[in-house]
C-alpha cells in the first residue's frame, strides 16, 4: 500500500526536515495527505552571546551558555531568526496526526530531530523517518519503516558541542588579551592551523641543495632486429643510475638542510657531471638488463566525504566548501546519495546498479566474476551509511541528468567513480632496462630506463584518480620502451649533464589539508569543509593559487598555543578526544564525567583512578584541566609570542594592525620600523627583503615642499591603495573645531609609489578642478571618485573616460559632454586587466576586469569578485577558476521583494468604506493610549538593546 493511500485512511502526517529545496522534493513523492516543512536547519542552539541568555542565568553560566557546575547542563535557546519557523511548524502539526521526523541521518541531523521534538512537544505519535537519498522508492520505504529517535546519537553531538563551546569560549579571550581582538580557537580549527603553520616553518628552514646526473638518449645499433611493432619507439631515454657501483645521489637522497642523508652515494657536482657525460661521448653501449614484471591496478573505492572534496579539487578546481554547497545541491534534487558520510560501502541494490552499467556501457569482459566490496579505512566509520554514488536502482548517465556546470561535472565525477570501483583491475606490464658502458677514463656507467604499458585498461576505461602532485604520473599512462633484450648493443646519440635543486615541501591545499587530518584522525570529515572555511574567514590562512598560506597572524596565535597551550593543539591528544567522543557515541564511556575531568582535571569534583576510568579514558593522562589553563595568564608574553626573529638585530612583530619589522629599541637612536605587506608569504621575508622594507622611509616616501604651504609631501602605501599627502606641522590640532585635516590624494592607476612626483602630488591633491561654468553660470568641475574620474554640474554627473582627463579636459569638451543625453545604461566596458585562459565549466574565456567595487574574475555569464589577499599581478588561472565555481555553488543572488501597492477594485473599495469609517473612530480613541505606550515600549527597547549590544561585544566568536 502506497503511503498515499495511508495517509488517506490514517489521517494528516507533518513531514519535518533540514532544507526548503529538500521538502519541495519530497512533497513530490509523498502526495496529498502529508504536509512537508523545513526546519531550515538548526531551531535551537547554545547561545552566541550573554545577550541571549534568559535572565534565570548569571555568572558563568551566562557568560558560557553551559552549567559546568551542574553536571554541564547546555542553555539552548530557539534563534531569534527561527521564531516565525517554529510558530509556523508549531501551527501546522497542530493539524497533524502524525509527525515525521525527516532530518539527515548523520549525529548532527539526529540532534536536530530531537531539538524539534523538544521544542515542539507533540501530542501526537512522533516517528524517526531516515533515507541516504532522496528518490521516489527511497522516501516511500523511509515511511513504512520509521524508527525511534537514537538518543546515543544525539548525546554524541551534544557532547562534542558543549567540548568544543568550552574550548572555543575560555581559550578565545586568551588570543583576544595576547595577540589581537576578534580572533577565535578552536578544537579542530586551531590544530589545522598548526598544521599549515608547521608546513611554512619547514619551507622557512629548508636549505636547498644541488646535485647533477646524466641524461642518455640511446638506439639500437643498425641492423638490430628490434621488435617490428611500428608502435614501439626507435628509442630510449635513460637517467644514470651508477658509476663504479656507487649510486648517484637523486633529490631523495638530501634532507631539508641540504645535506646529504647517507654517505653511500655519489654526488656530482656540475663539473664532474660534465666531464663524465664528454668522457662517454664515444662509448659503445650494451644493455645489461631487461627485468620485466606484470603490472597490476585496482579500482578506487567508492567516494566518501573526504576523498570526494580531494578529487573534486585535483580535477574540477573545487575548494572543500563548493564541493559541499555542489553535493548538497545534487543530494537534494534526488541526484547523489547523502554526501556526508565516512563509508565506503555500497548497497545491493548500488552494486547491481553499477555492475549493470558497466555491461552496459564497457561489455561483459570488463565486468568481475563477483561484486567487489571495499573494507571502510575511516575509524569509527558509520557503515550504516552509504559511499557517495548516484541515487536510484538504476544509474542515469551524466547525458541522461539534464544538469549543466558545476552540477554536471561533479555528478559525473561520482558517476564515474561509483561504476569503475565494479570493474575489472587494470593489467600489463613493467620493465626496467639497465644500460651500461665504460668511459673513457676508466669509469663504469650504468644508466637505467623504466617503462609501462597496459594490456587490458580495465577501470581506467571509466576512471583515472588524480594526483596531489602535478609532476606525477597518472596511472593510465604508459611509458613504452623499445623492444631490447640483454646484450644488445646499444649507441648514445646525446648524452647531457642536467642540473637538479632540491625543493622546499609543497604548501598545502585544501585537498592535501583534508587529507592530513584525516590520515592523522583529527576531527569528523564531514566538518573538514567547515573548519577551512573557518581558517580562512578569521584571516589564519589566505591563498595563493591553490595553496593555504598562513598569515603572520597565525604564527603569533599558534606560537601562544604551542607554548602555553600545548596539550591543545598536540595532534595525538586531538585525535584521543575524538576516539573517547566516538565511544561515547558507541556508550562505552560517559559524557559528564569526561567533561568534568576535560574542563576541571585531577582538582575537579572527581579526581584520580576512578574519574578516568568513569569518564571512559583507559589511561587516564590526557585530560586535563582547562579551566586552569585559561586562569593564569601572566606566565605570557604578549610581546614574545608575537615577535619572530629575523636575522642579527631585525625582528618580525605581529602587532594591533598587522604585521612589521623592526630594528633596534623603540624611541632610542637608530630605531626602524616597516610594515609588511598582507599578502606576504612567511617564508618570503628574507633577510634581504627585512632590510629592503626597512630602507623605505616609515613615514612614506618624501617628495619635497609644497611651494604654497611650505608643508612636506610624502607618498605612502595605504590600507586602500598609494596615496600622496602633506605632513602638517607640530601643534596643528587634530580634533575639535579647529580641526585641520591633511589634503590627501589616491595616486592614478597609472601612477606608483617609486616614480610619483611631487609636481604629480600636487596635482592630485589640487582636485577637484574647477573646469569652468556653463551658460547659466553653473560651475562644472572635475572630481576623481570611488568609480573612476567625472565631471560634476549641480547634480548632474558624467563619466570621463581616463583619469588624465581631470587635468586635461576643456570647458568646450565639459559642454559638448553634457550636451549628449545622460546614459542611463551601462558605460562602455573598460578593457580586461588580465586574461586567465578558458573556464573548464563554461568553456568561455576567463579574464579579470576592473569594477565598481574593485578587480573580479568573469566568464561573461558568471562575476566574482576578489578577495582581499588576491592580486590582479598575482592571480593564477586556478584561482580564477575557482572563485567563479564558488559563486556559481552559491547560485543566483536572492532579489529584494520589492514593495508594491495593491490596486483595489471599486468593488472592494465599496466594500471595506464603511469597515474604514468604524476603524478610524477606534483609532482616533486609541490613539493616545497607543502614542503612551510606545513611548514607554521604545524606551525598554533601547536599554535592552544597549545591554545587549555590550554583552555581545564581550563574547567569543563562535567555535568549531
Amino acid at each position: 500500500m502506497s503511503p498515499t493511500s495511508e495517509t488517506a485512511q490514517g489521517g494528516r502526517r507533518l513531514v519535518i526536515v533540514e532544507s526548503p529545496a529538500k521538502a519541495k522534493t519530497i512533497k513530490g513523492y509523498l502526495g496529498p495527505g502529508y504536509t512537508v516543512e523545513a526546519s531550515v536547519g538548526h531551531i535551537r542552539d547554545l547561545p552566541n552571546g550573554a545577550a541571549e541568555v534568559p535572565e534565570k542565568y548569571t555568572g558563568e553560566v551566562r557568560r558560557l551558555g553551559v552549567d559546568v557546575e551542574h553536571d554541564f547542563q547546555p542553555v539552548y535557546v530557539v534563534n531569534a531568526d527561527k521564531k516565525a519557523q517554529v510558530k509556523k511548524l508549531k501551527d501546522l502539526l497542530r493539524e497533524s496526526d502524525e509527525l515525521f521526523l525527516a532530518t539527515d541521518e548523520d549525529r548532527e541531523g539526529e540532534a536536530i530531530a530531537w531539538h524539534l521534538q523538544e521544542v515542539l512537544k507533540p501530542k501526537v505519535p512522533v516517528k524517526r523517518m531516515v533515507f541516504h537519498e532522496i528518490t521516489k522508492d527511497a522516501i516511500q520505504q523511509a515511511v513504512r519503516n520509521p524508527r525511534e529517535l537514537n538518543k546515543k546519537l544525539v548525546d554524541a553531538q551534544e557532547t562534542r558541542r558543549i567540548l568544543d563551546r568550552l574550548y572555543g569560549y575560555e581559550v578565545s579571550p586568551v588570543l583576544w588579551k595576547k595577540v589581537m581582538p576578534r580572533l577565535s580557537a578552536g578544537r579542530v580549527q586551531s590544530v589545522a592551523t598548526r598544521l599549515v603553520v608547521e608546513r611554512e616553518r619547514e619551507r622557512i628552514a629548508f636549505r636547498s641543495a644541488e646535485y647533477w646526473d646524466l641524461t642518455g638518449t640511446f638506439s639500437q645499433a643498425s641492423g638490430s632486429a628490434g621488435s617490428g611493432d611500428p608502435s614501439d619507439p626507435s628509442s630510449l631515454v635513460a637517467r644514470l643510475a651508477s658509476v663504479d657501483g656507487v649510486r648517484v645521489a637523486q633529490g631523495r637522497d638530501f634532507d631539508s638542510l641540504g645535506r646529504a642523508r647517507t654517505a653511500n652515494v655519489l654526488h656530482l657536482d656540475e663539473a664532474n657531471a660534465r666531464a663524465l657525460a664528454a668522457a662517454l661521448e664515444n662509448t659503445t653501449f650494451q644493455v645489461r638488463s631487461v627485468e620485466s614484471k606484470p603490472y597490476r591496478r585496482s579500482p578506487y573505492a567508492p567516494f566518501r566525504t573526504t576523498t570526494l572534496q580531494q578529487e573534486a579539487s585535483r580535477k574540477l578546481g573545487f575548494g572543500a566548501k563548493v564541493t559541499m554547497q555542489v553535493a548538497q545541491k545534487l543530494y537534494e534534487n534526488g541526484f547523489i546519495t547523502y554526501m556526508r558520510t565516512d563509508s565506503t560501502t555500497l548497497s545491493e541494490t548500488a552494486v547491481a546498479a553499477a555492475r549493470a552499467q558497466v555491461t552496459q556501457l564497457y561489455g561483459a569482459s570488463y565486468l568481475p566474476d563477483k561484486p567487489r566490496t571495499y573494507a571502510g579505512k575511516v575509524k569509527n566509520a558509520q557503515e550504516a551509511h552509504e559511499a557517495i554514488r548516484p541515487s536510484g536502482d538504476r544509474f542515469r548517465t551524466p547525458a541522461e541528468t539534464g544538469l549543466t556546470g558545476d552540477q554536471f561535472r561533479l555528478y559525473e565525477l561520482i558517476w564515474k567513480r561509483t561504476v569503475a570501483s565494479q570493474m575489472k583491475d587494470a593489467t600489463g606490464n613493467s620493465v626496467t632496462v639497465r644500460i651500461g658502458g665504460t668511459a673513457s677514463d676508466g669509469r663504469n656507467a650504468e644508466f637505467s630506463a623504466s617503462g609501462k604499458t597496459i594490456t587490458f585498461h580495465g577501470f581506467m576505461k571509466a576512471y583515472v584518480e588524480g594526483t596531489d602532485d602535478p609532476n606525477a604520473e597518472l596511472d593510465d599512462r604508459e611509458r613504452r620502451l623499445p623492444q631490447v633484450s640483454e646484450g644488445d648493443p646499444l649507441s648514445a646519440e646525446e648524452i647531457t649533464a642536467d642540473g637538479h635543486s632540491t625543493k622546499p615541501p609543497a604548501r598545502y591545499t585544501e585537498a592535501s589539508l583534508v587529507k592530513e587530518l584525516e590520515e592523522r584522525e583529527i576531527g569528523r570529515p564531514s566538518t573538514y569543509a567547515s573548519i577551512i572555511g573557518t581558517i580562512l574567514d578569521r584571516g589564519y590562512v589566505f591563498k595563493k593559487g591553490t595553496a593555504l598560506v598562513p598569515s603572520f597572524l597565525s604564527f603569533a596565535v599558534v606560537n601562544l598555543l604551542e607554548k602555553h597551550f600545548g596539550r591543545l593543539v598536540d595532534y595525538d591528544f586531538t585525535a584521543r578526544m575524538e576516539d573517547d567522543l566516538d565511544r561515547i557515541a558507541r556508550g562505552e564511556a560517559e559524557a559528564v564525567p569526561w567533561l568534568r575531568r576535560f574542563y576541571f582535571g585531577e582538582t575537579g569534583p572527581m579526581t584520580g583512578e576512578s574519574a578516568a576510568a568513569d569518564a571512559g579514558n583507559g589511561d587516564g593522562d590526557h585530560l586535563g584541566g582547562l579551566k586552569e589553563l585559561v586562569t593564569d595568564l601572566g606566565a605570557i608574553d604578549a610581546r614574545e609570542v608575537s615577535s619572530f626573529p629575523v636575522a642579527d638585530g631585525i625582528v618580525l612583530r605581529v602587532g594591533k594592525y598587522g604585521p612589521y619589522v623592526e630594528r633596534g629599541e623603540k624611541d632610542t637612536e637608530g630605531y626602524q620600523s616597516a610594515d609588511v605587506p598582507p599578502d606576504m608569504a612567511p617564508d618570503e621575508l628574507t633577510v634581504e627583503k627585512a632590510e629592503e622594507l626597512l630602507a623605505q622611509p616609515r613615514g612614506g616616501r618624501e617628495l619635497g615642499t609644497d611651494p604654497g604651504s611650505g608643508h612636506t609631501i610624502v607618498a605612502k602605501a595605504g590600507r586602500y591603495g598609494p596615496y600622496v599627502t602633506e605632513v602638517l606641522p607640530e601643534g596643528t590640532p587634530k580634533t575639535g573645531k579647529n580641526a585641520v585635516k591633511p589634503r590627501t590624494a589616491s595616486l592614478f592607476k597609472t601612477m606608483s609609489l617609486d616614480t610619483v612626483t611631487l609636481e604629480d602630488a600636487l596635482k592630485l591633491m589640487s582636485l577637484p578642478r574647477v573646469v569652468g561654468n556653463d551658460a547659466e553660470g553653473v560651475e562644472i568641475t572635475a572630481q576623481n571618485g570611488r568609480y573612476g574620474p567625472y565631471l560634476k554640474k549641480g547634480t548632474d554627473s558624467r563619466s570621463l573616460q581616463s583619469e588624465e582627463q581631470l587635468f586635461t579636459i576643456t570647458l568646450e569638451e565639459a559642454l559638448a559632454i553634457y550636451a549628449q543625453p545622460k546614459q542611463r545604461g551601462r558605460a562602455a566596458a573598460k578593457p580586461p586587466l588580465k586574461e586567465l585562459g578558458d573556464d573548464p565549466t563554461s568553456g568561455r574565456p576567463v579574464v579579470v576586469k576592473d569594477g565598481r567595487f574593485g578587480p573580479y574574475v568573469t566568464d561573461g555569464e558568471t562575476n566574482a569578485t576578489l578577495r582581499s589577499t588576491d592580486t590582479v599581478e598575482g592571480i593564477t588561472p586556478e584561482r580564477g577558476f575557482e572563485l567563479l565555481a564558488e559563486k556559481r555553488a552559491k547560485g543566483p543572488a536572492k532579489k529584494t521583494a520589492k514593495k508594491t501597492t495593491a490596486k483595489k477594485t471599486a468593488t472592494k473599495a465599496t466594500a471595506t468604506k464603511a469597515a474604514a469609517t468604524k476603524a478610524a473612530a477606534k483609532k482616533t480613541a486609541a490613539k493616545t493610549a497607543a502614542k503612551k505606550t510606545a513611548a514607554k515600549a521604545t524606551t525598554a527597547k533601547r536599554t535592552a538593546a544597549s545591554a545587549a549590544a555590550k554583552k555581545t561585544a564581550a563574547e567569543p566568536p563562535a567555535e568549531d
